[in-house]
């Protein structure tokens, strides 16, 4: 009896250093995102969209650049199932990757538009902070004759990578105005959601 209690009791130590060897062996998972990360992260956005501003393209190959930013630094598949509210749960898998990709060029060229009212100023990062689980970066934007606004990323890398999830332009909650600006533009729809998604193509 004593025997058996010691064998077992080697083989579970074997076992348990085998176990242990191979958690040695793996890559250690990268560090979590940090303030640093975060600030880096919208510096180099703003530092792309600063050059945009002053590129003195046209509207269309603005729009274009500024997609291309939004798709680069932004969670879009998390801000567009955030925009979609309660019926995001209701769509199919395909309704999903068909909206995102909607929503895409739809909210790039909305705040592309706003972005291009810039021309003649810039955005400079200021400071960033820790906020609940995500992280927070605070910017301001000089525009010529005006006085100079706040313009706020949300930052997390829950999605796998470090990307903003939100913006707030002066005061205004990006994630909390396209939910109501969606959740109405599909409500005039009576919820068809492939006739949101083929004006949003549109908008």
């Amino acid at each position: 009896m004593d025997n058996d209690l010691t064998q077992m009791s080697r083989r579970r130590f074997a076992a348990g250093f085998a176990l242990g060897s191979v958690a040695l062996a793996l890559p250690l998972p990268a560090m979590a995102l940090d303030v640093d990360e975060a600030r880096d992260l919208i510096n180099r956005a703003i530092g792309e969209i600063n050059g945009v501003i002053s590129s003195g393209k046209g509207e269309a190959a603005m729009l274009g650049d500024f997609e291309r930013i939004f798709v680069k630094y932004a969670d879009v598949p998390t801000i567009a199932r955030s925009a979609l509210g309660v019926a995001a749960k209701q769509a199919s898998k395909a309704q999903m990757t068909s909206f995102t990709k909607a929503f895409q060029g739809y909210i790039s060229r909305k705040y592309g538009r706003r972005f291009r009212e810039f021309i003649g100023g810039s955005i400079e990062v200021t400071d960033a902070r820790p906020l609940k689980s995500y992280y927070e970066v605070i910017s301001v934007a000089h525009l010529k004759g005006e006085a100079p606004f706040d313009l706020r990323w949300h930052v997390s890398d829950k999605s796998g990578k470090n990307l903003f999830f939100n913006i707030i332009i002066e005061g205004v909650n990006m994630l909390a105005s396209e939910r109501t600006e969606i959740g109405a533009m599909l409500d005039k729809r009576k919820g068809n959601l492939d006739a949101l998604i083929e004006d949003l193509k549109k908008a």
